[in-house]
């Protein structure tokens, strides 16, 4: 065997030892260091903040929005509703996307024209109380938030359905408010999902 075989074949079994070297302390080691802090220390967030319904059933992610709906497609009246969603036919988590649709779009226009005809009508409020993330999609689709405008003008109509006063609903938007980050960054929101999940621990 020649000196330049012997020196390929030394190289090419360094090479299979520092693969196999790092595929176990990058591949497999530093994934499941990674994942065992992520289940020790923030176990709700390493498993996608998944939400509970009374019966311990999931129900959806803190992190991701979602139609509450009936069978025809219709807002239910004691719910807390979200954003619109652009993301497939509505909140589909596998088609996250924005409209792409600028703020001169005649279809953009159009549409925010009709969800605020149909959010004033459904919440018995006055088309200019209508906040802009009533009528507009968020950029993913899928923005669990609402902003404490648009959770305010819907407070009356789930209390109304809901038997309950509209002092006790107004509670519930408040605990489940959070406000900026850091006290300066951001605006403050209402995550819809934890609300609503909250609204059906109470009575009514």
């Amino acid at each position: 065997m020649n000196t330049a075989t012997r020196s390929t074949g030394r190289t090419l079994w360094v090479a299979i030892r520092a693969m196999a070297v790092f595929t176990l302390l990058l591949g497999i080691g530093y994934t499941a260091l990674v994942t065992g802090v992520g289940q020790l220390a923030l176990p709700a967030q390493a498993n996608g903040s998944l939400q509970r319904g009374a019966d311990g059933q999931v129900v959806g992610s803190a992190l991701l929005g979602q139609g509450f709906l009936d069978a025809a497609g219709d807002p239910l009246p004691q719910y807390f509703q979200s954003r619109p969603s652009a993301a497939g036919d509505g909140w589909d988590a596998a088609s996250s996307s924005g409209s792409n649709l600028g703020p001169e779009n005649e279809d953009l226009i159009d549409a925010i024209g009709t969800r605020k005809a149909q959010i004033a009508a459904f919440d018995g409020v006055p088309e200019d109380r209508i906040p802009a993330d009533a009528v507009t999609a968020s950029g993913s689709g899928l923005d669990p938030d609402i902003s404490p405008a648009y959770a305010e003008i819907q407070v009356a109509r789930v209390a109304r359905a809901r038997g309950l006063t509209a002092a006790e609903v107004q509670s519930l938007v408040a605990a489940h408010t959070t406000g900026r980050d850091l006290g300066y960054l951001g605006e403050p929101t209402v995550n819809v999902l934890q609300l609503n999940l909250a609204l059906d621990e109470l009575k009514g």
